[in-house]
C-alpha cells in the first residue's frame, strides 16, 4: 500500500511553487553516416563526406570534402539520382536529422516510404505552401481535372527556412496507420508534430493516404525511412529513429469513491463513508458531486503487453497525487506534476490513485501517462499531465507594437536586462541588448510572447517565437587592441561605454541605436531586409582611436567564402560585406574561438543572412 506524506506539507509546496519535473529518454537508433549499412543499396549520387559547403549564389552547387558524418546527395545532368531506402522497417517512430539544401534544391522525408515531409529551398518565401521546406505534401488524383489533381497538402504554420548552406533542424513525431487482423485500415496515420529549426509547423495532422510519389498505392504499419534523391544537391548528418514499436499499456476497471472536503492529512479510509462511489470507462476526475475540495481514491488494473521499466508521470492540479502498482509505491503523495519508474512484468497490475483537490479555484482534473523503452507516453486519463488551464498567450504583433522593451533571458547564459526587441512585416525580427551597444539575436516567423511580462505579476521578460540564431554572450561591438593576441573585453568595464538611446529611421523597423565606447561616438543602424532573408547592419564611427577594430562575429568556426562572404559557426548564418574591397577583413583564432576583426571606420556595412 501507499505510504502517505503530510497534505499540510504538500500544500506548504504548492504555496511555495514547489514543482517536480523528470526527463524522458528513449533508446534511438543513430545513422552515424560512416558508412551506408544501414541504407539499401545506394545510388551513384549519394557518397559519405566529411563536410560539405553550398554556394549561395549558384543554383544545385554543393562541395564536398572527405571524411566521414554527413552523407551527401549530388546528382549531375548524366546521373539524376535515386531514392535511399532504410533496411530497417519503422512503424510509430520519432525523427530527427538535420540537413543542408543547395539553391534551388528539392528533397523530402518519406516516413514508412508513403508520407512525404518536403525539403525544399523555400529560403525568404513570405507565404509557404505545402510543397516548401517542412511541408506534408499533397496527395496526388490523376482523373481529376487539371489543376485539381494534388489535395490535402498541408502548409507549414509559418516559413522557419533557413538559407541555402545552412545545417536546418527538422523533428518528426509519427504515428502510423492501425490494421486490423485482416489487415483492413482502422485508422490513419498521424503527423503528430513537426518542428522545424525550433519552430513547431505542424500538430495533429490525419494522413487520410499515401502522399504523391509513394512507393506503393496501399499503406502499411511498417515502411523503411525514404530520402527523395532525384530532385537536387542535399546533404544529412545526424539522423536518429526513436522506434515505439510494443504494444501500448491500458487501464481497465476503473472503480472510484469520493470524499468531500479539506483533506490535509491521509485519512483512515475504514473509517470513513464515501459521498460517492461508482465505476468509470476513462480515468477522470469530472464526478458529479466533486466539488472545490475533495478526496477521490481510484482503483483499476493496468495491463501491460511485455516485461519492462515504465515510467509514470501523474497531473494533479490543484492539490496532491499518489500512485501504487500492486504493493509497490511508484509515486508517494505530492504535488503538481509526478514522476516515479516500476520494473513490471506482462500482465494484469492493481493500481490504486489518489487525487487531494485542496485549492478550490483551480479546475479540477486528473493526468495519467505511462511509457517506457518503445513506448510512446500514452494518456491514460480524460487530461494530458502537461495540460494546464494557464493564461492564454499575450502576443505581440509587430504591425501593432513594433518595437518592445523588455528582459530577454539568453539559454545557457545571461538576462539581457535593457533589451529591444523590433519586429517587421517581412516576418524577420532581432534583439538589441542596450546595455552591450549589439545585437542578441535574430529570427524568423511570429514576434514576440510576453505572456511571461504582463500576465499576473509577471517577470519583465518576452520570448521570441520564430527560428532563432543566436550571437553568443553579448560585448561591445568595438575594442582597442594593443595587438591581436588580446582576449576580445567581456564586459564594458574601462571601456567609457555610454549609451544613448535609439531613434526611428524611415519606418517602425529601421532604427539607429547611438553610443560612445573607448572615446568613439558609434551610430548602429539597423534595416532588416523587405525579401525576408535578414537585415543590413551600418556602423558609423567617428572619432576612432589607433588599433579600434569592430567584431564583426565570433563562433567556433568562421569560413571565408570569397568576395566578402563569411559562414558563421556550424554553418548557422552568413555575414556579407557590402563592400569587401573596401575592408582589411580578418580572421583569428583566440580564447578557443574564431573572431572576423575589421579596423573601425568611419562607414561600414554588411549584411546578416540566414
Amino acid at each position: 500500500m501507499i505510504k502517505f506524506i503530510s497534505f499540510k506539507q504538500i500544500c506548504g509546496w504548492l504555496s511555495a511553487g514547489f514543482f517536480i519535473f523528470s526527463l524522458q529518454v528513449q533508446a534511438q537508433e543513430l545513422f552515424s553516416f560512416e558508412n551506408f549499412d544501414g541504407f539499401e543499396k545506394p545510388g551513384k549520387t549519394w557518397a559519405i563526406v566529411g563536410d560539405v559547403q553550398a554556394d549561395i549564389h549558384q543554383t544545385g552547387q554543393l562541395a564536398v570534402d572527405k571524411g566521414q558524418g554527413i552523407l551527401a546527395n549530388i546528382p549531375t545532368q548524366k546521373n539524376k539520382g535515386e531514392d535511399l531506402f532504410t533496411k530497417a522497417s519503422f512503424g510509430d517512430m520519432d525523427l530527427e536529422v538535420d540537413y543542408l539544401v543547395a539553391k534551388g534544391s528539392n528533397s523530402g522525408i518519406y516516413l514508412q516510404g508513403m508520407y512525404e515531409i518536403q525539403i525544399l529551398d523555400s529560403w525568404g518565401k513570405a507565404i509557404p505552401s505545402s510543397g516548401d521546406n517542412g511541408g506534408i505534401y499533397e496527395r496526388w488524383d490523376d482523373s481529376k481535372p487539371d489543376g485539381q489533381q494534388g489535395y490535402q497538402g498541408y502548409a507549414p504554420r509559418q516559413n522557419a527556412s533557413k538559407a541555402p548552406g545552412l545545417w536546418q533542424n527538422l523533428k518528426v513525431s509519427f504515428q502510423a496507420a492501425r490494421f486490423d487482423a485482416q489487415n483492413n485500415k482502422i485508422e490513419n496515420a498521424k503527423i503528430l508534430s513537426v518542428v522545424l529549426n525550433g519552430v513547431k509547423i505542424h500538430e495533429d495532422v490525419e494522413l487520410f493516404g499515401p502522399t504523391r510519389g509513394a512507393m506503393a498505392a496501399k499503406e502499411m504499419a511498417r515502411g523503411p525511412i525514404r530520402i527523395q534523391g532525384d530532385h537536387g544537391a542535399v546533404a544529412f548528418r545526424n539522423l536518429r529513429i526513436t522506434a515505439y514499436d510494443k504494444a501500448l499499456p491500458g487501464i481497465k476497471d476503473i472503480t472510484y469513491d469520493l470524499y468531500k472536503g479539506r483533506f490535509e492529512e491521509v485519512p483512515d479510509f475504514s473509517k470513513l463513508t464515501p459521498e460517492r462511489s461508482g465505476q468509470m470507462e476513462k480515468l477522470t476526475a469530472n464526478i458529479r458531486g466533486a466539488d472545490e475540495q475533495f478526496l477521490i481514491r481510484y482503483k483499476a488494473f493496468l495491463e501491460v503487453e511485455s516485461d519492462g521499466m515504465l515510467k509514470f508521470n501523474l497531473s494533479a492540479p490543484g492539490g496532491a497525487g499518489a500512485l501504487s502498482v500492486g504493493d509497490e509505491q511508484v509515486i508517494a503523495a505530492s504535488m503538481g506534476n509526478l514522476s516515479g519508474e516500476l520494473e513490471l512484468t506482462a500482465g494484469k497490475h492493481p493500481v490504486e490513485i489518489l487525487y487531494a483537490k485542496v485549492q478550490d479555484w483551480v479546475q479540477p482534473g486528473i493526468g495519467l501517462e505511462v511509457s517506457g523503452p518503445g513506448i510512446r507516453p500514452v494518456q491514460l486519463s480524460d487530461r494530458t499531465f502537461t495540460s494546464s488551464s494557464g493564461p492564454d498567450p499575450i502576443l505581440v504583433d509587430p504591425k501593432d507594437r513594433p518595437v518592445l522593451r523588455s528582459f530577454m533571458d539568453i539559454p545557457d547564459g545571461q538576462r539581457v536586462t535593457h533589451a529591444v526587441s523590433v519586429g517587421s512585416p517581412y516576418k524577420v525580427h532581432y534583439t538589441y541588448d542596450m546595455d552591450q551597444g549589439n545585437l542578441v539575436q535574430v529570427w524568423k516567423g511570429g514576434f514576440l510572447n510576453a505572456t511571461p511580462m504582463w500576465n499576473s505579476r509577471g517577470d519583465g521578460s518576452s520570448r521570441p517565437m520564430g527560428a532563432i540564431t543566436r550571437f553568443g554572450t553579448p560585448a561591445l561591438p568595438i575594442a582597442r587592441l594593443q595587438s591581436l593576441e588580446q582576449s576580445w573585453p567581456v564586459d564594458t568595464l574601462g571601456t567609457g561605454y555610454k549609451v544613448h538611446g535609439y531613434k526611428i529611421l524611415s519606418n517602425d523597423h529601421h532604427l539607429q541605436f547611438m553610443f560612445e565606447g573607448f572615446g568613439a561616438e558609434v551610430a548602429d543602424e539597423l534595416e532588416i531586409l523587405a525579401d525576408g532573408k535578414g537585415l543590413k547592419r551600418n556602423l558609423t564611427i567617428k572619432n576612432a582611436r589607433e588599433n579600434t577594430y569592430v567584431r564583426l562575429a565570433n563562433g567556433d568556426q568562421i569560413v571565408d567564402l570569397g568576395e566578402g562572404l563569411f559562414v558563421i559557426g556550424d554553418k548557422s548564418y552568413y555575414l556579407k560585406l557590402e563592400n569587401p574591397d573596401q575592408f582589411k577583413a580578418e580572421i583569428r583564432s583566440i580564447d578557443g574561438k574564431k573572431e572576423l576583426l575589421i579596423p573601425a571606420r568611419e562607414n561600414m556595412a554588411y549584411f546578416l543572412l540566414f
